[in-house]
């Protein structure tokens, strides 16, 4: 696991996960799974913004799938929340649209702006 991929902040019940360089599906799920033995998330964690404005995917056709399998195979840390994913290359846009497909137990959805991802994860902390 390279830790110079990614690093975490915890804010407004929500944790922030940036994204640097080219990131593969085993990064996403090893740099969860780093996090989760190292208890990371404080339990009245609502959500998670994942931020790719800094990275780009490297992921093989078909492969997207192990990201949500993996997501509901961990239902203590992501059940019953929402994942914003922020990305600004248009060729990225796709993953988060085809994971999203695949969501069963929690919530995601692409997004192009911090702000408006923050807002819909806020959305869950208010009831909406």
């Amino acid at each position: 696991m390279d830790a110079e991929k990614f690093k975490y902040e915890y804010k407004d019940c929500i944790v922030f996960k940036s994204y640097f360089g080219l990131i593969t599906v085993n990064d996403v799920k090893e740099s969860w799974l780093y996090a989760i033995e190292k208890d990371t998330f404080p339990a009245e964690t609502i959500g998670f913004v994942l931020d790719y404005r800094a990275a780009h995917f490297d992921i093989e056709p078909g492969q997207h799938v192990e990201i949500p399998e993996f997501y509901q195979q961990n239902p203590n840390v992501f059940g019953n929340k929402r994942i914003a994913i922020v990305t600004v290359n248009p060729e990225d846009i796709v993953y988060p649209m085809l994971i999203r497909i695949c969501d069963r137990g929690y919530e995601s959805r692409p997004f192009s702006t911090m702000e408006a991802a923050i807002r819909w994860v806020l959305e869950k902390k208010q009831g909406l």
